[in-house]
């Protein structure tokens, strides 16, 4: 989603030339899978982060595009909505130093872009969900002044036939209508690309899935919307929920969600395409004039256009991404797992232990996946959604157990090893994996320290709008501290 795409008003015809045209993309998918038109490279891992802007009291600032304007800088793009942007860290490898430097580029790159904001009266801060979000703010008003995200939006809704219906209960309850899509810009997460072969595809992709409840257990940071406490990683149900194509009838006959975890275990990123063009109508059947066949028979690297822009409309927590850079065709598994923040440490330390075990566990002589059916590592993923750092989740030999225990028991020497095999510093792989562990041990990520935050305000007489506001506040305070959140302390605590 990109690539900007006009507003227009898409045909019959419009429609059957894309299926026609995605289903081309994926033989000529398959035969440079075949032919292994891949070309050899060490893993690589790059970073994206979905920013939140407020302003001075804490509350949505809309006004990305005044802040981009500011910031001038091409590595920062606009999201969803008027109060988000992104930004996006260039890959490199993970061996060595490499986990500093990121951090140390990241943490320079967002100074500077909340400086630039400041010129706005904007400040920039990394959560899952805006605390301070209200529903007047989730808006079609509030959406990008971007042709593409009225265009989707318009596109949403028009499969759905009717307005959309955000039902999610946790420690409270929210029911809410909306006539746009625009909640679903409240969703803001740190997504992880690792860029792989052909043939570690799908032991990469089957480690991210089974693993990913844990991720949502240690980073939940996301317990507030709309004013009411809910999942400690709201997002997860957010996002399913503020872009669903399908009526009552379609789900009750099985209609797959665009936002999918998925069904069953892959053996080739073929499988996760072809899912996609067999099961997903086109959102928005946009052509490209490329014959890519034509492009392979001259030795080239077709751009897969329509596959690549269906792939973009289907959100999979875990998803296969196929791009082209520099003449040559990679494969990528986007890791859409976790949240933003809370602070830049804490980011790289979850992209590094999400690196390390998904390492071990893809190259096992007998891979986890073989010995867990899916629909527990999909019970998993939503245990680690809604109950956050005291999920229990389910694990081959190990029963039902504590995220946290499995974690300290059996994840983190994985990691360690994971980490040894990309050649991290041993320095490096001990701090980071050190935040991981303290995080288990204290049992406080982002999702715990905003809800005891708020409570704690609540207690000296705030109401709930005030609690947020203030909690909001002092957690942009400490975000840039730079200090992990399982060290920080609550007001008056």
């Amino acid at each position: 989603m990109g690539k900007p795409v006009e507003q227009r008003v898409f045909t019959r015809e419009d429609r059957r030339r894309y299926r026609d045209k995605v289903r081309g993309n994926l033989d000529a998918l398959a035969r440079m899978l075949a032919e292994d038109r891949f070309a050899d490279e060490s893993p690589m891992t790059g970073l994206e982060v979905e920013l939140n802007l407020v302003d001075a009291d804490g509350r949505p600032a809309m006004r990305n595009g005044e802040v981009l304007a500011q910031i001038a800088d091409p590595s920062f793009q606009t999201e969803l909505g008027r109060f988000t942007i992104e930004v996006n860290v260039p890959p490199r490898r993970l061996d060595g130093r490499s986990a500093a430097d990121l951090e140390a580029q990241l943490r320079e790159v967002l100074n500077r872009a909340d400086e630039r904001a400041g010129v706005t009266g904007a400040r920039i801060v990394t959560v899952g969900v805006l605390p301070t979000l209200g529903e007047r703010d989730a808006s079609r008003a509030s959406l990008s002044d971007d042709s593409r995200y009225a265009l989707l939006d318009e596109q949403i809704l028009l499969s759905r036939g009717e307005d959309i219906e955000l039902a999610i209960t946790g420690p409270e309850q929210l029911s809410a209508l909306a006539d746009s899509i625009a909640p679903e810009a409240a969703c803001t997460s740190a997504q992880v690309h690792v860029q792989v072969r052909p043939e570690a595809f799908a032991g990469t992709w089957n480690a991210a899935q089974a693993v990913s409840g844990v991720q949502l257990a240690l980073g939940a940071n996301s317990p507030y919307l709309f004013g009411r406490q809910l999942w400690a990683e709201t997002r997860i149900a957010l996002f399913q929920q503020a872009t669903d194509t399908r009526s009552e009838e379609l789900k009750a006959q099985g209609v797959r969600p665009r936002v999918w975890f998925g069904e069953r275990w892959i053996t080739s990123i073929f499988d996760l395409f072809e899912e996609n063009v067999r099961y997903f109508p086109a959102l928005l059947p946009v052509c490209d004039d490329e014959d890519p066949q034509a492009v392979l028979n001259e030795g080239g690297a077709p751009q897969l256009a329509e596959l690549s822009l269906l792939n973009g409309t289907v959100y999979r927590w875990n998803r296969p991404v196929y791009a082209v850079a520099d003449g040559e065709p990679h494969l990528r598994v986007e890791n859409r797992v976790l949240p933003a923040g809370p602070t830049v440490a804490d980011m790289v330390a979850n992209a590094l232990f999400f690196h390390g075990v998904t390492r071990v566990l893809a190259e096992a002589e007998r891979p986890v996946w073989s010995r867990m059916p899916f629909a527990v590592a999909e019970d998993n993923f939503l245990r680690g959604a809604r109950e956050g750092i005291e999920a229990s989740v389910t694990w081959p030999g190990m029963g039902r157990l504590k995220a946290t225990d499995l974690v300290l028991r059996h994840l983190l020497p994985l990691a360690h090893d994971g980490l040894d095999r990309f050649c991290v510093d041993p320095t490096l792989r001990d701090h980071y994996l050190g935040i991981i562990e303290a995080r288990c041990t204290s049992r406080r990520n982002g999702a715990v320290w905003q809800v005891e935050e708020v409570r704690a305000g609540e207690a000296r007489g705030l109401d709930r709008a005030e609690a947020l506001r203030a909690m909001t506040l002092r957690y942009a305070e400490l975000m840039h501290s730079n200090e992990p959140v399982h060290t920080w302390e609550v007001s008056g605590g």
